[in-house]
């Protein structure tokens, strides 16, 4: 196996240095896991300082290897605090103690419990029509000939509205809720500047303030919508306090819409790169699960995912984990693993051996998976189905933010020939 000129290894340690800015390394991230996987698929990650797992079965396990979980050791306040001064991160911290994301049962247990219902396959599914018109909606903006940046124009305000939606928040906030969200999630890369963490605490602060806002408008009655169910929850007891209430509404409305826009992009992307017409991968439903399904193994939105030990525990004779350490895994790995998957880079829809980990496993698994697959597939449907002749004007990039892994744009062009119009009437557009 070759090994990158990035990435350096001690062999004897399994000690290894890649820089997680290294534009080689964020614009093809599967050939180092290639080479960890062959020669040290446990491995320390200089960079980060914490021992990290490449290979598929290694990830696997941890995921659901209860001894290995969100929650900091002493809690999220005294585990930040341990590191310096952070007054500066004052709104941010306090959003994130209270995140269900962070926490382990039983408090995760009760939080998950209160949304879990709004977010299973038979309540997700009612949402189809509405993700298909707002798709619709979306590409009747586009001229019949013409170029654009499908993340802005597309990726990017689909989801976020169906969640603001799901959550009952005007969808015409919706851009203002992605922008705290990027300025929030930014916190979450590898050593992010004094600059980011203020533009982090700023954006966390305007975000509780416009859902405490929220909050106080459903005091006159109940609403049908996710936030007055958490509202209800809130004033019928202690079951949720006033601080859990607006993290779990921030970390719905990020996580409903942050990772679901990378891999819009990263589908499209690997879709057009296969040549030919894209609508064959949309025949039917059962196709279109399948593709998505396979964009998510191939080029997933989140490559790494960490956790915290609460006892030790040994991966290897050389990685040892005490308690409170930290650990992270490399799902954009493991989805790329030889060993757990036939021709690993090969874009196969409906693989025999489909069971990527985009979605993580055990209790921390991906609440909003049933709608980020719905999404994908409605969506994807619809683009290439109302033009079938997209292609990229250029091979896109990814961002420098790993450990998110998306595009910076993704500029597409079509054409619509003479005389045949798109799919949909203009009487059904304008009936919208």
């Amino acid at each position: 196996m070759i090994r990158p000129p990035y990435l350096y290894l001690t062999p004897a340690t399994r000690r290894v240095r890649i820089d997680p800015h290294d534009s080689q390394f964020i614009q093809n991230p599967y050939a180092a896991y290639a080479f960890l996987q062959g020669t040290a698929p446990v491995f320390f990650w200089e960079d980060y300082g914490f021992w990290c797992l490449a290979g598929y079965d290694e990830v696997n396990r941890a995921l659901r290897d209860k001894r290995f979980g969100r929650e900091r050791p002493g809690g999220y306040m005294e585990s930040v605090s341990a590191g310096g001064n952070r007054a500066h991160l004052a709104d941010f911290d306090a959003l994130e103690a209270g995140s269900m994301l962070e926490l382990e049962p039983p408090v995760h247990t009760r939080l998950r419990t209160l949304v879990n219902r709004a977010f299973v396959s038979r309540q997700v599914e009612r949402l189809r029509p509405r993700i298909e018109q707002l798709a619709n909606q979306l590409i009747d903006r586009f001229e019949d000939d013409g170029a654009i940046d499908l993340l802005p124009a597309f990726a990017t305000p689909l989801p976020s509205v169906v969640i603001a939606e799901m959550l009952g928040v005007a969808a015409n906030m919706a851009g203002q809720l992605v922008e705290w969200s990027n300025r929030m999630v930014a916190m979450y890369m590898h050593a992010p500047t004094r600059a980011t963490e203020i533009a982090a605490n700023e954006a966390a602060r305007d975000f509780a303030s416009f859902i405490r806002g929220e909050v106080e408008a459903r005091r006159n009655g109940p609403a049908d919508d996710l936030l007055g169910l958490l509202v209800s929850a809130r004033d019928e007891g202690d079951r949720l306090s006033d601080a859990e209430l607006v993290s779990s509404a921030i970390l719905l409305l990020n996580a409903g819409h942050e990772a679901t826009v990378h891999q819009i992009g990263n589908a499209v992307r690997t879709i057009l790169n296969e040549g030919g017409d894209p609508r064959r991968f949309f025949e039917t439903p059962e196709a279109a699960e399948a593709t998505v399904e396979e964009c998510l193994r191939i080029d997933p939105p989140l490559h790494m995912f960490t956790r915290y030990a609460s006892e030790r525990v040994e991966l290897t004779p050389e990685a040892i984990i005490e308690p409170g350490q930290q650990i992270g895994l490399l799902l954009g790995a493991a989805n790329n693993d030889p060993a757990a998957f036939d021709a690993p880079r090969r874009f196969l829809p409906g693989r025999a051996d489909q069971k990527n980990v985009t979605f993580g496993a055990g209790i921390h698994f991906c609440i909003g998976a049933p709608l980020a697959r719905l999404e994908l597939q409605v969506a994807l449907k619809v683009l290439f189905d109302r033009l079938p002749t997209l292609r990229l004007t250029f091979e896109p990039t990814y961002r420098d933010s790993y450990h998110f892994h998306g595009l910076d744009q993704l500029k597409v062009e079509w054409w619509v020939p003479k005389y045949q119009p798109l799919n949909r009437s203009e009487e059904e557009a304008a009936s919208d």
